[in-house]
């Protein structure tokens, strides 16, 4: 949320920050660091968080991301103050205008040059994908963080739902908008990449036909390699036929000093960029034309997304405060405030120069493990504790027709037995494998993949167990009160059924005493 932020900030200039190399002090030369990278990358890494080479070097948080930081927790905490009627207004913009922007995008994205190739990549099947544990396990992570189950914001808003709501077709149409979103915005990327790897590759092919006019220039090569003039003009289709019109021995002289063009591997090399969520996109905007218009349109959406995220999960934390502790109902604007605090001071962390790999390795690892756990427990919960049958009768009560019965199946037994193959695949990756996270290497202006440190591993470990020891600890909590309590009632009802004194027994007035007996049990029991 502070990236997306301050890189909306960032788009009302023109041009854009991250659109051009920046010049060294006192000097027409353009940064070495940056000219070995692309503008974006460097914009990224430099200008944005100010990135260290390794997660081991620290530093004070960046002011312009801790100020970034700082407005976005103050949003969510006005957004909140007035309770849950102010969070559906905002909800409401926060989560509808990304589909109307999201669809603007893709239509400006279909009328690219190259789109096409991206979206032939995108359909093109990758068979041996679908038979990998890990390719389902970053699956089922991603599509639980955009869901949104096992946070809680769906409990704590559905409780202000009145009773007789339809809850089975809302979702359903939280399912269809997410998954229309995932789609429009695969496409959207798929064509923005296509363009964006047809550009660098006629880049290639141009930087190509400078290099051999330079060592002609220099009487390294003859004078009939000399590139036509118009493949400047149509650098896709001229390229080739250049090349095929060469003489074999002036062929085989040219080609040692050109670099391999190729549409494929640009591809990959564009989608293998950092944090693509935000670096991709700095790219899309570059070639659009009226690039600030559609830079703030952009980030617009990404920091709506991202409220109307933020927003359902503090409200996860705040009502169920309110909901144990019904005296902080009175005081619903201090709490939101004492619920925001400690969260943006907590947040400092991840805005430090080393804090984006933080956030990379709670992202990455510390995110799934407890909330497969959280999910897992809330199936288990509804359709084995309570009863999935005792749901679905209760559904039926409260919408007035019938539901199909197939629901107790996926709920019993697919539901429970996918999660725990996620929850264990995680588990085994986490603990058998080492732990990497990319990182900038400013020496050679480029990412390198980096191992975590053996410290990280244990921080992550005892992050997991901090967020799981609540369930166990409030379970045995609960299970030594009831046990607690039955006795006290059990040896209260002993004493009481205790035979009195001769002439007064059990045996000669039975009934009355029985009587008697369990008026005084049903008392101790209210």
């Amino acid at each position: 949320m502070a990236w997306n932020l301050f890189y909306l900030v960032q788009s009302f200039q023109s041009p854009l920050p991250w659109s051009t190399c920046p010049l060294l002090k006192n000097s027409s030369y353009f940064d070495p660091e940056c000219e070995r990278t692309t503008s974006t990358i460097y914009f990224w890494y430099r200008n944005v968080l100010k990135a260290t080479d390794e997660i081991e070097v620290g530093g004070l948080p960046v002011m312009h991301l801790s100020v970034s930081l700082f407005v976005t927790w103050f949003i969510i905490c006005i957004s909140m103050i007035k309770g849950p009627k102010s969070t559906g207004k905002m909800l409401y913009v926060s989560v509808l205008l990304p589909y109307f922007i999201l669809f603007c995008l893709l239509i400006r994205s279909l009328m690219l040059e190259g789109a096409h190739f991206g979206l032939k990549n995108l359909l093109a099947a990758k068979v041996p994908a679908l038979y990998s544990v890990e390719v389902w396990r970053r699956t089922g992570n991603q599509l639980f963080l955009s869901m949104g189950p096992g946070f809680g914001s769906f409990t704590a808003i559905s409780s202000y739902i009145p009773r007789a709501n339809n809850c089975v077709m809302d979702a359903f149409v939280v399912a269809l908008l997410n998954l229309t979103a995932s789609l429009t915005a695969t496409v959207f990327v798929f064509a923005i990449m296509g363009h964006l790897a047809t550009e660098n590759t006629e880049r290639c092919y141009v930087k190509n036909a400078e290099t051999v006019l330079g060592l002609i220039a220099s009487g390294v090569l003859p004078v009939e390699a000399s590139p036509p003039e118009s493949i400047y003009l149509d650098p896709s289709s001229i390229y080739f036929r250049w090349l095929e019109s060469l003489p074999q021995q002036v062929k085989d002289m040219v080609l040692p000093y050109m670099s391999t063009c190729g549409i494929a591997q640009e591809l990959k090399e564009v989608m293998e960029g950092p944090s693509v969520a935000i670096v991709a996109f700095t790219d899309i905007i570059s070639v659009f034309s009226g690039s600030t218009f559609w830079a703030i349109i952009t980030f617009v959406l990404l920091v709506s997304l991202g409220l109307s995220t933020m927003t359902g999960i503090t409200q996860g934390i705040v009502t169920p405060l309110q909901d144990t502790f019904s005296s902080l109902r009175k005081y619903t604007k201090l709490l939101t405030v004492g619920v925001c605090v400690p969260m943006f001071l907590g947040s400092l962390v991840f805005v430090r120069p080393s804090g984006s790999y933080y956030v990379n390795l709670l992202d990455d690892y510390w995110v799934s493990l407890p909330l497969f756990f959280i999910i897992i427990l809330e199936n288990i919960a509804m359709a084995w504790i309570y009863g999935a049958r005792r749901f679905l009768a209760d559904l039926i009560t409260m919408l007035g027709h019938p539901i199909s019965p197939i629901y107790r199946w996926l709920w019993c037994f697919l539901s429970p037995f996918v999660l725990l193959v996620l929850f264990v695949s995680t588990l085994i990756h986490l603990l058998l494998k080492n732990i990497t996270y990319l990182a900038w290497d400013s020496s050679i202006s480029n990412e390198v993949i980096r191992v975590y440190p053996s410290w990280a591993k244990v921080l992550l470990i005892i992050l997991i167990v901090i967020t799981i020891l609540p369930v166990p600890a409030y379970f045995l909590y609960t299970l030594i009160g009831v046990d607690f309590t039955v006795s006290m009632i059990h040896s209260r009802a002993t004493v009481i059924f205790k035979p009195e004194a001769k002439g007064n027994s059990l045996k000669s007035r039975p009934w009355l005493q029985v009587r008697k007996n369990q008026k005084k049990v049903n008392t101790l029991n209210k």
